[in-house]
């Protein structure tokens, strides 16, 4: 009888260690909770409302078209300022700054808009290269002009320049006319063209080479430009390149420098020998 009292009192004292059962509601309640939690932002991510920030991002991109170009550096400065003020305003549950150094100082929203004023520039420069151009130089006109693809420009005084090109097709080519402007000026002017100038016609539908002295030319930067008169009436731009004419005093100082930078070659060769005769041996 002792025995039997000592095993059952045995048997409850291991089952007050043993845990306590939950209901099966209880211990889905407690995923649900569990999953809440994970969904929830983690506190440094928790952002402060901005008075700054636009009540609703407008649909579609902004027309820059319309604007000035100072009402367009304003826009994209603002645009760039908001971004950076938005990743800087976070803040922990206590709502201290989560990351402080990153807050934007007068100094880096000055150095904000003369970068997004360099990008404006640079956009309506392109548009308006664009605007200007027809046929094989509408895809990359700036590129062109730059290089000199298909056209090459000879200065052969401070008033003359020969410009050849080639072509290796041309079914239905009239002729070509030649044009030139300013550097850093917008308006092309036709110098030459088929009609005016014989040589300038096409040469059959496999092409040729052609060439025009352009003698009316002044000292200064310029852009030349081969248009393909077509017999439909339309015209395609094929090719254009910069070229820089130098003054007469310009030409000298260049070649006095050259002569210079010779000159000085040939002393310090001289002082070599004279200091080390024997070449160190």
């Amino acid at each position: 009888m002792n025995k039997l009292l000592t095993v059952a009192l045995l048997a409850q004292g291991a089952n007050a260690f043993a845990p306590a059962g939950k209901p099966l509601a209880a211990v889905q309640q407690q995923r649900l909770d569990v999953v809440a939690l994970s969904m929830n932002a983690p506190f440094f991510a928790s952002e402060e409302p901005s008075a700054d920030a636009p009540a609703a991002e407008a649909d579609g991109e902004t027309d820059f078209d319309t604007m000035s170009l100072e009402e367009e550096v304003e826009t994209l400065a603002n645009e760039e300022i908001t971004k950076m003020k938005r990743a800087s305003n976070l803040r922990n549950a206590n709502g201290v700054e989560y990351a402080p150094w990153m807050n934007i100082t007068p100094e880096a929203e000055a150095e904000i808009k003369t970068v997004m004023k360099q990008k404006a520039e640079a956009r309506r420069k392109r548009k308006d290269q664009e605007a200007g151009v027809s046929g094989a130089l509408l895809m990359d006109s700036q590129a062109q002009e730059l290089s000199g693809g298909g056209l090459n420009c000879k200065v052969v005084s401070n008033n003359e320049v020969e410009l050849t090109w080639a072509t290796s097709s041309e079914a239905s080519t009239k002729g070509f006319a030649i044009k030139r402007r300013k550097a850093r000026t917008e308006d092309f002017v036709t110098i030459a063209s088929y009609e005016s100038w014989g040589p300038l016609a096409s040469k059959g539908v496999d092409g040729g080479q052609y060439s025009y002295l352009d003698d009316t030319i002044s000292p200064g930067g310029w852009v030349y430009r081969i248009t393909e008169c077509e017999t439909s009436g339309a015209e395609n731009d094929i090719c254009q390149a910069l070229v820089e004419v130098q003054t007469e005093d310009e030409q000298r100082g260049a070649v006095i420098a050259a002569v210079g930078i010779v000159v000085l070659a040939i002393g310090a060769f001289a002082a070599g020998i004279m200091l080390d005769p024997v070449g160190g041996f």
